[in-house]
């Protein structure tokens, strides 16, 4: 059990109680038996920010962070401006990825005046889960090279151990360069980066046609991943082994829209701006308490 506890020096006793009483856990649940604990539908007016209650964000390019370019030497400067993250109106969260005027910005980068701001939304403190379905269904940019949206999670111990020994499950990651692909991922200590355990899914024409539902079914020492229902790719321990399995314990959510980078690659001279991850909804599902 971990919990926050914000106090005021009262030097009150604080007592927490642990009632055993749900009938089942999702690790013991066959997915076919999980129903929906949790969403956010995105379905407010236009221009509505995103609920600050589920989602926070992380800002700049990465310095603060002590990864410059967010470890990946990518090109955008993320903000909490709704310009950068909004809903539209029509049921879906946009993230825009806007170019900037290196003339006139005062915002800097690891490379020298930023040349696009963009959004990266974080569920962590929030909404944290272990287990279950996590699925979203998204509408990937349609630009040339460069342009790499995510919807990720990231271990929520990652400010004890690090990565990448909290674990990262990346659920989807799409780059602009290879237009028909997906991407399924995870990383741990001793498979992170470019040694990664994943695989790919290609579609018979451009990802960003149309919107595509992506989710992962996981459980203690499994994953799967699923694209539009379609299973295409599993995880075990045994097939990151001798090396550590670091998926058995909670995660947040991450999306975010990013640029350039290790992974993202050249960015095209025909990139144009804006450029937007349009995300109709984040649901996860889990055994019924």
């Amino acid at each position: 059990l971990s919990f926050w506890y914000y106090g005021s020096n009262s030097g009150e006793t604080i007592t927490v109680e642990v009632l055993d009483n749900q009938s089942s856990t999702t690790a013991d649940v066959d997915p076919a038996d999980w129903e929906l604990a949790w969403s956010d539908e995105f379905d407010d007016p236009a221009g509505t920010a995103p609920n600050a209650n589920v989602w926070q964000h992380e800002l700049g390019d990465g310095t603060l962070n002590g990864i410059p370019g967010w470890g990946n030497s990518e090109s955008q400067y993320y903000t909490n401006s709704s310009d950068n993250a909004a809903t539209d109106g029509d049921g879906n969260l946009v993230i825009t990825l806007s170019e900037v005027n290196t003339s006139t910005t005062d915002l800097q980068c690891w490379y020298g005046p930023c040349e696009y701001t963009s959004a990266r939304l974080i569920s962590e403190d929030r909404a944290e889960f272990a287990y279950g379905r996590v699925e979203s269904r998204i509408r990937v940019p349609t630009g040339p090279s460069g342009l790499w949206p995510a919807f990720w999670m990231l271990g929520t111990d990652i400010g004890e151990v690090g990565w990448p020994q909290c674990g990262e499950i990346d659920i989807m990651e799409y780059v602009s360069r290879l237009p028909d692909e997906i991407f399924g991922t995870i990383h741990g200590p001793g498979y992170s980066g470019g040694a990664s355990f994943g695989n790919t899914y290609v579609f018979t024409e451009p990802v960003s046609n149309t919107f595509h539902t992506f989710a992962i079914e996981w459980q203690p020492d499994h994953i799967d991943w699923y694209v539009d229902d379609i299973l295409y790719h599993t995880a075990e321990p045994s097939d990151v082994a001798p090396d550590e399995w670091v998926f058995n314990h909670p995660f947040y959510v991450i999306m975010n829209l990013a640029i350039g980078g290790n992974f993202g690659g050249l960015i095209s001279d025909d990139m144009t701006s804006p450029q937007e991850m349009l995300v109709d909804y984040v649901r996860v599902y889990q055994a019924s308490d």
